[in-house]
């Protein structure tokens, strides 16, 4: 280890949502952005607040913010005023009366099974039991029929507390009181579980925002909906990491250029809305770069970006180029940026190993690993950067005594500093140069997640189609304002990358159901909105699902074994 200088540790932790609505109702079709605010969201701020010490960079999807500020001004809305919730979850734990429809109570039960067997329902007696009922009840037909209200209304009270952030289960009284109660939940239980997940929705943005203006974290931004930009400006960089990946008809994206620009701005915007302040950072959505890509993102004034380790090692075994680290940041050439890499290895034993571990071994293992790195002399910057939601529901209590024990020792280690990109920027760390950058991302530094398999690739396609006929409307210019404005956001919606992530069939049906259903609803208000007819292919399911993947799919590693 060199003397008196340590080697920096940078956190990072992705936040990202798509959007859940259907833009044309506001009815939200999934769950996930106000389940994993009041989980994940939650503890993830918890433990840097329990920490000053620590530092960490957070990265924010602007279109989740929008989300979680949607659902805080509902709850209120809803608690003050009883104005009807948007999300059918919210609604059935809110209203008074349960469904009399047998298929309406079924698709609720079901809904509230959509949990880690193992950590969340196995984790309580009363959940598991209620969930084996519900088992047993979706077996058999016309079972529904014979639910009691009262068995529907502990189900979604045990889902939500199910769902509760550990640090919400340890300080909560309220919620420690109904977990005690077990059963038979009044109206009042609901409503006071209501209100706590309010106050959670309401103050999380806050409590970011505070950590970012007392230095204790550096808060960063993607594209507006999420996009993958380096494919929006080019198709073709598909084929620098897959050369032999076949690619959609859609030979390029229409527009492809001026719509990364409307992310860019957009993104800034919003993301200034909610913060106060301009971000110094750009983690691209899905860490996907390519060198055009690094350019646009350069021209909003961007100090950093950064994306997965497999895309510099393509980068390097382009040029021959051998023995260079990954613990730098680099400049391409033809960019402005600097880039910073993740350490493959040490994020995804954290996403795919560690849950499996004791807290307390794992963080120990995890040290051994960067003093090796600190020791070796000729590293300077090891990144570490996740998906700050998905990995948490696999470890026992939502990765509570490993995130805990994680910053405690870091933030005491002798030689080992943790801090933030723009940070060591402004300490003067060496970017190195990068003769040639391959386009990728951060799953296997390729776009294989997003385009080259059949499904992924018609869905392109579709949204080719779609982006045309946007543009056909658009020239003529008869939509006025209000509506051109929202015609934007519902293409922008359209051309987010998770709808590709969940086509193909490796995946599980029910996320690849859930997720292309969605993506065919927002082409479908896409045309409505241009007062165009919708083609009839959108009327029929495209792709289906039959995988089983690691951690269900949500996450996937840097490197492909």
């Amino acid at each position: 280890m060199r003397e008196n200088k340590k080697l920096k540790l940078v956190l990072c932790w992705h936040m990202h949502q798509p959007e859940y609505r259907d833009l044309q109702t506001n009815e939200y079709k999934l769950p996930w952005t106000y389940l994993h605010v009041i989980k994940d969201y939650v503890d993830m701020a918890a433990h840097l607040e329990a920490t000053p010490k620590a530092k960490a960079v957070v990265n924010f999807a602007p279109i989740l913010l929008e989300q979680i500020d949607d659902y805080a001004q509902q709850l209120r809305g809803f608690l003050r005023n009883k104005t009807a919730l948007k999300d059918p979850l919210l609604r059935a734990l809110a209203t008074a009366e349960i469904s009399q429809d047998a298929n309406a109570r079924l698709e609720l039960i079901k809904s509230c099974k959509k949990a880690n067997q193992e950590r969340q329902v196995d984790r309580y007696e009363n959940f598991a039991r209620l969930i084996k009922i519900a088992d047993e009840l979706s077996a058999t037909d016309c079972a529904m029929n014979y639910v009691s209200p009262q068995f529907v209304v502990d189900i979604v009270v045990w889902y939500h507390l199910a769902w509760m952030g550990e640090t919400v289960l340890l300080s909560n009284k309220s919620i420690q009181a109904l977990i005690k109660k077990g059963s038979n939940y009044s109206e009042k239980d609901r409503t006071e579980l209501l209100t706590i997940i309010s106050d959670l929705l309401s103050q999380i943005l806050n409590r970011y925002k505070v950590l970012a203006q007392n230095g204790q974290i550096e808060l960063s931004v993607t594209p507006y909906a999420h996009p993958i930009v380096p494919l929006m400006l080019d198709i073709n960089s598909t084929h620098e990491a897959m050369p032999d990946a076949p690619l959609p008809q859609l030979t390029n994206y229409p527009g492809g250029k001026e719509r990364t620009l409307w992310h860019l701005k957009k993104g800034v915007e919003t993301f200034t809305h909610f913060f106060g302040f301009t971000p110094r950072g750009c983690w691209p959505s899905e860490g996907a770069v390519s060198t055009d890509a690094l350019k646009v993102i350069s021209e909003f004034g961007f100090d950093w970006a950064a994306t997965g380790g497999s895309v510099l090692h393509n980068s390097l075994n382009s040029t021959n180029t051998h023995g260079i680290s990954v613990h730098h940041p680099f400049k391409a050439n033809e960019t402005n940026i600097a880039c910073f890499f993740r350490d493959d290895g040490l994020s995804d034993l954290i996403g795919f190993e560690y849950s499996k571990w004791h807290g307390d071994d794992a963080v120990t293992n995890l040290i051994g690993h960067l003093e090796n790195i600190a020791g070796d002399g000729n590293n300077e910057v090891v990144s570490i950067i996740m998906d700050g939601e998905n990995a948490w529901e696999h470890f026992p209590n939502n990765g509570y005594h490993f995130l805990s024990t994680l910053y405690e020792r870091l933030s005491d280690h002798p030689n080992i500093e943790l801090t933030t990109f723009s940070n060591c920027l402004d300490e003067g760390v060496e970017v190195k140069p990068l003769e040639n950058l391959v386009a990728g991302s951060w799953v296997y530094g390729t776009f294989s997640t997003w385009i080259g398999d059949g499904d992924k690739n018609r869905g392109w396609d579709m949204l080719g189609d779609a982006k045309k006929c946007f543009d056909k409307v658009m020239a003529t210019g008869k939509l006025k304002e209000e509506l051109r404005h929202k015609a934007d956001i519902q293409l922008a919606v359209c051309e987010g990358s998770d709808w590709f992530w969940w086509f193909g069939d490796y995946n599980p049906s029910g996320a690849v159901s859930d997720f292309e259903k969605q993506f065919r609803l927002n082409l479908t208000n896409l045309y409505s909105l241009l007062g165009e007819q919708a083609p009839t292919y959108l009327d029929h399911s495209f792709t289906e699902g039959s995988g089983a993947p690691a951690m269900g799919g949500a996450m996937r590693p840097g490197t492909e074994n």
